[in-house]
């Protein structure tokens, strides 16, 4: 007959196998249509896994003590009296502390990757001018490359609706139009409360703050219509603050972009 040990071996074995199989064959996020998405997915994924190892393992060890540790019919006394286990107390304090503490790094490092770490605002130059203050959300460039690089939208949360203004055709939608493989840049404000504008296929989720204009930054992968969702109780309509993005091939958008623009007057 095997040793326990070997069973527990075994055991812990068949937990990690499975937790390890699902966690890389089952996805439950949505589809990946941003340049972040793949970058937000390898935390889930390792945040995913754990929790298996920690659910099918405790339900494993509850199930096994059920039957193990049931009361049989000859007993009719008191359960052993037990005050405590030291060694058992100091391995469930330290290996919780080192697996937070090692999610925390990897969580800084994708937040790093995803460019939440990146600086907007502090060169010395608008320092010292009497420009307002941009607050930093997700950016994957600087704020020098901003104006150069990225396709620029100024986004208005309200209750409750988004809106888009477009500065280089002097629009304003209620859907945002992007192209496909090009950095997007957005400046965001509120009308009025917290708003926060979420995309859950581009894995990106930025509060919208009253009189704190926040910059936000994407790079979409996927043509297709997405949904912009209100992540932040605004009122009592906020379940029907959505809007829509869509994602053209950058030829449709220069069309859609081109039919909407107003001419430049001149005066």
């Amino acid at each position: 007959m095997l040793n326990k040990n070997i069973y527990l071996i075994l055991t812990i074995s068949l937990v990690f196998a499975i937790s390890f199989w699902i966690g890389f064959n089952v996805n439950l996020l949505p589809t990946e249509a941003s340049i972040n998405a793949p970058i937000y997915d390898e935390l889930f994924k390792i945040l995913f896994i754990i929790g298996l190892i920690i659910f099918i393992g405790m339900t494993i060890a509850v199930i096994y003590s059920l039957f193990r540790f049931r009361k049989r019919n000859d007993q009719i006394g008191d359960g052993i009296a037990l005050e405590g286990n030291l060694s058992l107390e100091i391995v469930w304090t330290i290996i919780p502390s080192i697996i937070v503490l090692l999610i925390g790094l990897y969580s800084y490092n994708i937040y790093d990757r995803m460019g939440g770490m990146k600086e907007l605002n502090h060169n010395h130059e608008m320092m010292s001018s009497n420009s307002e203050k941009i607050w930093a959300g997700i950016s994957q460039t600087s704020d020098n490359e901003i104006a150069i690089n990225n396709l620029s939208i100024e986004v208005s949360a309200m209750q409750f609706a988004f809106l888009f203004n477009y500065p280089k055709g002097n629009f304003i939608s209620g859907e945002l139009h992007v192209p496909v493989d090009q950095k997007v840049s957005m400046k965001m404000e509120s009308k009025d409360v917290i708003h926060a504008f979420w995309v859950p296929e581009f894995r990106i989720k930025q509060d919208i703050i009253p009189g704190q204009p926040t910059i936000l930054n994407f790079t979409p992968t996927k043509v297709g219509k997405y949904p912009i969702i209100c992540a932040e109780l605004c009122g009592p309509y906020h379940g029907g603050m959505r809007a829509s993005i869509i994602v053209e091939e950058e030829s449709d958008y220069n069309e859609w972009f081109n039919k909407n623009k107003k001419p430049e007057v001149n005066l």
